[in-house]
């Protein structure tokens, strides 16, 4: 199911081997502790609380994911991931939208998601989309060992309006 199309690149749901073999990449690319393949793969077989999205560009290289999952009004963001060459070209921008407009569209009204406290990219970039300091996790992550912030974001049926 395609979310967002443009001349730039199109956002839609992953949901076979080969979009698993370019997650996992970028996964791998991106993370210190990255998920397996048995992880990605469960998320696309669980839908419908469960979802990976990929935006590819035009060439239909993937150059990013987004994995979801959406509990009665709820969305949370498990994890967003952008290849490093890819980045800071409007990528994570485009996919965290189209997601969030997504959940929006099955009713989601809240969204939350936990980041390491040092990764200041993220930060921003979720901040940007309205994202706010609800608590922390201590010591939530591993290889390095980090605390989480939890960030959250209300009202996304009122954003749509």
């Amino acid at each position: 199911m395609t979310l967002e199309q443009t001349g730039a690149w199109s956002i839609e749901e992953a949901t076979s081997e080969a979009d698993l073999d370019a997650v996992l990449a970028i996964e791998q690319a991106s993370f210190e502790n990255p998920w397996t393949r048995d992880m990605l793969r469960w998320e696309i077989r669980n839908v419908p609380v469960s979802r990976i999205y990929v935006l590819r560009d035009r060439a239909g290289q993937t150059l990013a994911f987004c994995s979801v999952w959406v509990v009665v009004d709820e969305l949370h963001i498990n994890n967003l991931a952008v290849l490093p060459e890819a980045r800071r070209r409007g990528v994570g921008r485009a996919i965290l939208a189209a997601v969030l407009s997504r959940a929006t569209a099955e009713g989601c009204r809240t969204a939350t998601l936990e980041v390491r406290r040092s990764n200041a990219a993220a930060r921003g970039l979720y901040e940007a989309f309205g994202f706010h300091p609800a608590g922390v996790r201590e010591g939530y992550y591993t290889q390095p060992d980090e605390d989480a912030l939890i960030l959250s974001k209300t009202g996304l049926k009122d954003d749509m309006a």
